[in-house]
């Protein structure tokens, strides 16, 4: 908890030396026009968010939605004050993974509360960041809306950077040489895209009506900073669009090198049936018991036999090999 003036943190000695204080009596305490309380909640439980939502009064339904958590981005409006949903994504390198977390916040005239489901993003840093410019902070709660969008706008597109290396990975494996099985890991790399859409995609509209001051309860003043917010935003989602039709393109070009490498395994295959095949023809013939047969008196009818086989076998594979099907 912490209690801001003027752009000023009240207790400059930060969270370990807040005494204890109850909510309500924190409440009580903003009296002038540039006070309001930040309220930072990690995966609370039902009684902890009820106690919340009593002292500040809360909307049901948006303290529903901040327990469960699981909802797609978005931007509510409950009477005279505001609720809204950010997707927080981290990159796992361990599985080569985008996992995802939820940060939930509810924004008055005078306070702001931020709920945070998951491991990733956490708020300690922008808060702190957020502190160091007083220039920012005076415009009130929507200087922490900001910091939050912000900081969470950032990871996305640490994560995008992480993905445009898989993707160059998957690029340059599908056209090696060897052959390689990259059609599962293009799956995948479809899937956490897909995952960063739902993430990013819905956020745009409420960060674009932030930027024009189109939502009341956001000061005006503050849309520069959306702005720049929105841009970062957009720029995420074109390396999105731009990486999953990359990956498009390198599953395509994988099912053709898949056919090309068919295709030469069928004519070599070939080759050597037709190496194969005009011998046994040869000695099929060779090999029929008839009384009257040209050359089954011969005395080189055998050798003969032989070198025929030989030179057919010669033959299809200088045939084959001009080709190019050995």
């Amino acid at each position: 908890m912490a209690h801001y003036r003027n752009g000023v943190r009240l207790d400059p000695a930060g969270d370990k030396a807040l005494p204890p204080v109850s909510l309500q009596a924190l409440r009580e305490g903003c009296r002038g026009d540039t006070d309001f309380i930040w309220v930072g909640m990690l995966s609370p439980t039902a009684a902890e968010l009820e106690e919340v939502g009593r002292v500040f009064d809360l909307h049901p339904l948006a303290r529903e939605d901040a327990l469960r958590a699981h909802q797609r981005p978005k931007l509510e409006r409950y009477e005279d004050s505001l609720f809204m949903v950010l997707k927080t994504l981290w990159y796992t390198d361990a599985t080569d993974q985008v996992e995802t977390g939820e940060i939930n916040l509810f924004v008055g005239r005078d306070f702001v509360i931020s709920v945070r489901h998951g491991e990733g993003n956490a708020l300690m840093e922008a808060r702190r960041a957020l502190e160091g410019r007083q220039n920012v902070l005076a415009h009130g709660p929507s200087s922490v809306v900001y910091a939050i969008t912000d900081r969470v706008v950032d990871a996305y597109e640490e994560v995008a950077a992480c993905l445009v290396e898989d993707v160059d990975e998957v690029e340059t494996s599908v056209f090696s040489e060897q052959p390689t099985d990259d059609g599962r890991r293009i799956y995948l790399l479809k899937r956490e895209l897909a995952e960063m859409r739902r993430a990013v995609a819905p956020l745009r509209e409420p960060v674009h009506r932030f930027t024009v001051g189109a939502v009341s309860g956001i000061d005006p003043d503050a849309a520069p900073y959306f702005r720049d917010v929105h841009d970062h935003l957009n720029r995420v989602m074109e390396t999105i669009e731009s990486l999953d039709a990359l990956l498009s393109t390198a599953f395509d070009a994988h099912l053709a090198q898949i056919t090309i490498r068919q295709n030469n395994d069928m004519r070599k295959i070939s080759a050597i049936v037709g190496m194969i095949a005009a011998p046994t023809l040869i000695a099929g013939i060779y090999g029929m018991n008839f009384a009257h047969m040209p050359e089954l008196g011969w005395l080189w009818g055998y050798p003969f036999s032989l070198l025929l086989m030989l030179a057919s076998v010669a033959t299809v594979w200088v045939i084959s090999k001009r080709a190019g099907w050995l």
